[in-house]
């Protein structure tokens, strides 16, 4: 699909999307590209910390932009209540282990760019969220890492080629 770009570009760029990110673009990059989790690792893991200061700093500035339109105030209201809703006994509680736990959990709608706006409505220090929310990427991905070999042997010793 975008084959026209080097795979290292690729695993670096997708990581930052949101809800991609480095835990489902590393299982991607061995099982895809053949890569070792070891070369993507690191690749990914910049990928998905590089865009996390920027919202956690300037996020109140784009939040300020975009109310000024309603179809925007309208989604973002409608966000800012589920995430307060969904993530508020847990995080009041724990604060950034809290924080670090919701990133480190892979699954949908968990991560880094979720955790940062966790972080953001949370009015949490800069910092502190921004350390939990990279060790939160790291563990994800050790996760998904540990699944994906773990599965891909699995397979492989019952005689199904992935």
């Amino acid at each position: 699909m975008f084959d026209f770009l080097p795979q290292w570009f690729q695993i670096f760029f997708f990581s930052m999307v949101p809800w991609l990110e480095a835990r489902y673009v590393i299982p991607f990059s061995m099982l895809e590209y053949g890569w070792q989790w070891w070369q993507a690792f690191p690749l990914a893991i910049a990928g998905n910390i590089l865009p996390i200061p920027f919202i956690l700093l300037f996020f109140k500035y784009v939040e300020k932009f975009l109310r000024r339109y309603n179809f925007w105030a309208q989604i973002m209201d409608w966000l800012f209540a589920r995430t307060r809703k969904k993530a508020t006994e847990r995080i009041r509680k724990y604060e950034y282990l809290g924080l670090f736990a919701f990133v480190a959990l892979p699954i949908p709608f968990t991560g880094a760019w979720t955790g940062a706006l966790i972080a953001y409505l949370f009015d949490l220090k800069f910092s502190r969220s921004l350390l939990a929310i990279f060790f939160g990427i790291i563990l994800a991905a050790a996760i998904m890492i540990v699944l994906t070999i773990y599965i891909s042997w699995a397979l492989t010793y019952l005689g199904i080629n992935i």
